[in-house]
């Protein structure tokens, strides 16, 4: 006889395969989750590497910034230095120069000549003092003129005083001084 079997099979199969198919798609989704996650953790560790460098670079910049600045500061002091040393050493080659203009002021005053004060500004001289005569302070200011330490005397004011005598006169006279060349320095 024959067997035939009136079970309902192809449902029971359907059913065998349904359950496999959502296994399945349990099993991807799974999978697919777990991928997901794995990419995310990996992602933010690139970010917080990524971080960890951008906040070692912004101290380092600030510990360059730092260095930069103080630098500067010493490229200041430096000029500084530099500017005091320039200053020294005109200060030192003009040193004997003074001494020159006094030794030079002596030779120039003709006997009748009495200086009161003297005062220096830069390159000019200006002198106050006392003549016997009008023809003494002439003779003062062509030494003056003559004289290599001096140019261009100006007289600026005369007025009698007769301390000196009857022709006695008071004057304000301003010269200048001539600049020391490098041939007079050396010799």
């Amino acid at each position: 006889m024959s067997s035939i079997n009136l079970l309902p099979w192809r449902d029971e199969l359907r059913r065998e395969k349904k359950r496999e198919f959502l296994g399945y798609l349990a099993l991807t989704a799974l999978l697919a989750v777990t991928v997901l996650a794995l990419w995310m953790h990996v992602v933010n560790l690139r970010i917080d590497t990524q971080q960890a460098r951008n906040a070692l670079l912004n101290r380092e910049i600030s510990a360059m910034d730092a260095q930069v600045k103080e630098i500067h500061e010493l490229k200041k002091r430096r000029e500084q230095v530099l500017a005091r040393m320039r200053v020294i050493q005109e200060l030192q080659a003009n040193r004997p120069d003074v001494v020159r203009v006094f030794d030079e002021l002596v030779r120039v005053v003709p006997p009748g000549v009495y200086l009161e004060s003297l005062s220096r500004q830069g390159d000019n001289i200006s002198m106050v003092g006392y003549a016997e005569s009008n023809n003494r302070i002439s003779t003062f200011m062509r030494s003056l003129a003559s004289s290599v330490k001096f140019q261009e005397p100006n007289l600026t004011q005369v007025t009698a005083d007769h301390r000196l005598g009857e022709q006695g006169n008071r004057f304000d006279l301003r010269v200048k001084v001539t600049k020391p060349s490098a041939t007079a320095d050396a010799g």
